[in-house]
């Protein structure tokens, strides 16, 4: 909102200093500044009323060392999450544009799915919360209008050819700015090859001429998986206090790079990487997530003052996905995001060789000594506050790691 009343003052009044509203990079800093404000003050008002309203964390007996002690703990704190992002973000963003539309649709709808979650868990007593099947339809619905929007929005617009023509050519005058050529694509990037463009549409090529036509029926799908495996391994990461939030804020800053690079012509030419008009808008929401997150470790941190909850964690692997998939990186997931993929992996290798032990033995057997991965550490008499450091360390290796795939090709 304030982007378009210092407009209204640049352009139409001509007040001096108006003008810097209409950088990214000063909107993006004003962004994160406030949403760490915003969680950090009024992080303790909303645990408070969490508190009053009985909001409390039922701790399963885990046999874990001090699992005990954080029952009654209260819970929901993505909400904190929810409103240090969504304050800056209708602040200081172009609120027209369609890359922010999508990421406050998404912010909002999985922080009502998660919020539904923990609210049966809580008031109703039930454990289990949202049945599986209701949350598995939420998440689906948004890759579906994820998809779909991303597909036949005529906002939504790549150039795939960056880098192959020259943006600015120099001439003994001054330098003229060639019109860039801007389509319609399902293109993504490959990490770790050159010529890394890849277009989903690529793979109905076997159907004939006009086969492009008919790429929403490969790309919607991959979006819909993307978004709902992204935000069910954010879920399963949320076990130890700060580990989500410090891992999502780490792999949600290096997008925030390629996104600040995808969205600038200059850049996106240097580094020869698809140039996507208007989605550097969306670092400014990325400031203000990274902001919030930062800010909700302040509470989160060991030991914990407030856990986010499924209304948290969900909202976190809902928008790490989505932005991902925005900037076409959505390929890099396994690597950014790496703990969130070895926490999925060690429930998933748990259970099924648990279930094969069984029916092959009689007697099921287990790889872990407890799954997720970080419970298997605790298991191990590590404590939590160590597995937390550790994972961010590791966190912040693949996020380099993924940053660099922009040149090592």
């Amino acid at each position: 909102m304030l982007y378009y009343l210092f407009e209204y003052l640049d352009k139409t009044l001509n007040v001096s200093g108006t003008g810097v509203f209409q950088y990214i990079t000063f909107r993006s800093a004003l962004a994160f500044l406030l949403s760490l404000l915003l969680s950090t003050v009024f992080g303790k008002r909303i645990i408070n009323f969490l508190r009053n309203q009985q909001v409390g964390e039922t701790v399963r007996e885990l046999g874990l060392a001090g699992q005990n002690e954080k029952a009654g703990t209260p819970t929901m704190g993505g909400l904190i999450i929810i409103f240090a992002t969504l304050v800056p973000v209708m602040l200081f963003s172009k609120l027209h544009n369609i890359y922010i539309v999508l990421l406050i649709v998404t912010t909002l709808w999985m922080g009502t799915i998660g919020f539904i979650d923990d609210y049966i868990k809580i008031f109703k007593k039930d454990k289990e919360g949202l049945k599986g099947i209701f949350k598995v339809f939420g998440q689906v619905g948004l890759g579906l209008i994820v998809g779909v929007v991303l597909y036949f929005s005529p906002n939504v617009t790549v150039r795939t050819d960056t880098g192959k023509n020259d943006i600015f050519k120099a001439t003994t005058e001054n330098v003229i700015k060639e019109s860039p050529v801007e389509e319609k694509s399902t293109a993504t990037t490959i990490p770790f090859f050159k010529n890394n463009e890849f277009d989903y549409a690529e793979l109905l090529a076997w159907t004939g001429e006009g086969y492009e036509k008919w790429a929403w029926l490969i790309f919607i799908p991959v979006v819909i998986f993307i978004i709902t495996a992204v935000s069910n391994g954010a879920n399963l990461t949320d076990g130890i206090d700060g580990l989500a939030a410090g891992t999502s804020a780490i792999s949600v800053l290096a997008l925030g790079i390629f996104t600040f690079l995808s969205g600038n012509i200059i850049f996106s030419n240097y580094l020869n990487i698809m140039y996507i008009p208007n989605s550097g808008e969306m670092t400014v929401f990325i400031a203000a997530f990274v902001g919030s997150l930062i800010g909700f470790l302040w509470y989160n941190s060991y030991p914990a003052s407030v856990f986010m909850g499924d209304t948290g964690s969900l909202t976190i692997g809902g928008v790490i996905a989505v932005l991902a998939i925005a900037v076409r990186k959505e390929l890099l997931i396994p690597l950014l995001c790496g703990i969130f993929l070895v926490e999925n992996l060690s429930v998933v290798l748990q259970v099924a060789y648990f279930k094969y032990t069984k029916k092959r033995f009689g007697e099921g057997k287990r790889i872990f000594l407890m799954a997720p991965l970080h419970h298997h550490y605790q298991k191990r008499g590590y404590h939590e506050s160590k597995i937390v450091t550790r994972f961010w360390i590791v966190a912040i290796m693949l996020a380099i790691l993924s940053i660099v795939t922009l040149k090592l090709r």
